[in-house]
């Protein structure tokens, strides 16, 4: 009666450790980064910032404002670059888009490039070096943006995605060689997307005039490495598919279209898409269409989206159509 007693209790024992283990494992499989729209594996958090499995990490945020260093909730420091990055007014699914790419982004810089290692941080408010970032912009969309997205990224082949954005596109993104003369790493990801952003765009974004000097010109080159020598007309050697353009010659000097617009300032010469650019005496007159350097997605693109009722999943799958969208953290 003893030994029927110890071999009941005994395989009662294996039962119950049995089933505790089942337990744990589909619990385990559960928590595994999914890509409950694509499929496929995701990229684990990079060994620099990761705390954890399934862990938001911390980063180190170089605040250009004031040389120092601060160390925040990867979710936190989204807060302030969806705010600076997009009008916390804008509708949700566009913003929730913003918070996907922007974190995607961040990733990526960290996993390939540890952040911004000459600042030693893993990013930093400075946008020549990373993305805006402004704390006092955040409102309630952007918060609800950001934690309806939490942890979630865009991949490809199990990869972070440099997931670029600008502001407004004119109708068609370009690839990263065209639109940013990207040459560091391949970037299958990024492909031309037609956009419906003409449609809901302010005529005021959509087109611009600016004039420089010859001097100005001149010396942007010389900033870029090139030496233009005397010029009296601007040509754009060849455009992409977009219509942007890829390489110019100035005088004696040829140079990429996106590092000449860099070199001369970003803001004032708004895009590298030109409908006419002439030389009248000392005076450099561009006649453009578009608002940044047109790779990624496009942020009025992305409004215009989720004002016809796009969620924010298919607003980024529509900028980055070969992408996979998953969840690395909860």
């Amino acid at each position: 009666m003893v030994r029927k007693y110890s071999a009941l209790r005994r395989v009662l024992l294996f039962l119950l450790i049995v089933s505790f283990m089942i337990t744990v494992t589909s619990c385990r499989v559960f928590r595994r980064p999914t890509t409950p729209q694509d499929g496929g594996a995701m990229p684990p958090i990079p060994s620099k910032i990761a705390r954890g499995d399934r862990l938001e990490p911390n980063i180190r945020v170089y605040l250009h404002e004031t040389g120092q260093i601060q160390t925040m909730g990867f979710e936190e420091y989204l807060l302030g670059v969806v705010a600076a990055e997009m009008e916390p007014t804008w509708p949700a699914e566009a913003l929730a888009a913003q918070a996907i790419v922007a974190r995607a982004f961040t990733l990526d810089k960290i996993a390939r490039q540890g952040g911004v290692p000459g600042r030693n941080a893993d990013a930093s408010t400075d946008i020549q070096e990373f993305q805006a970032y402004d704390a006092s912009r955040i409102n309630d969309n952007v918060r609800q943006a950001v934690q309806r997205t939490r942890g979630t990224v865009l991949a490809f082949q199990g990869e972070f995605v440099r997931t670029w954005f600008s502001a407004y596109c004119d109708g068609m993104t370009s690839t990263a060689e065209d639109g940013l003369a990207f040459r560091e790493f391949p970037t299958p990801f990024i492909t031309r997307v037609t956009d419906i952003c003409p449609e809901r765009t302010p005529e005021n974004v959509q087109g611009y005039t600016v004039t420089f000097t010859k001097s100005e010109v001149t010396q942007a080159m010389q900033q870029a490495g090139q030496n233009t020598g005397s010029f009296s007309q601007i040509d754009v050697v060849n455009r992409d598919q977009a219509g942007r353009a890829v390489s110019v010659r100035i005088g004696q000097a040829t140079v990429s279209g996106p590092a000449f617009r860099i070199a001369i300032g970003s803001t004032r010469l708004r895009s590298t898409k030109w409908d006419s650019v002439t030389v009248t005496g000392d005076r450099v007159t561009f006649v453009g269409s578009g608002y940044g350097h047109g790779v990624g997605m496009c942020q009025w693109g992305a409004r215009a989206r989720a004002e016809q009722g796009n969620s924010f999943e298919q607003i980024v799958k529509g900028f980055f159509p070969n992408t996979q969208l998953g969840k690395i953290w909860d």
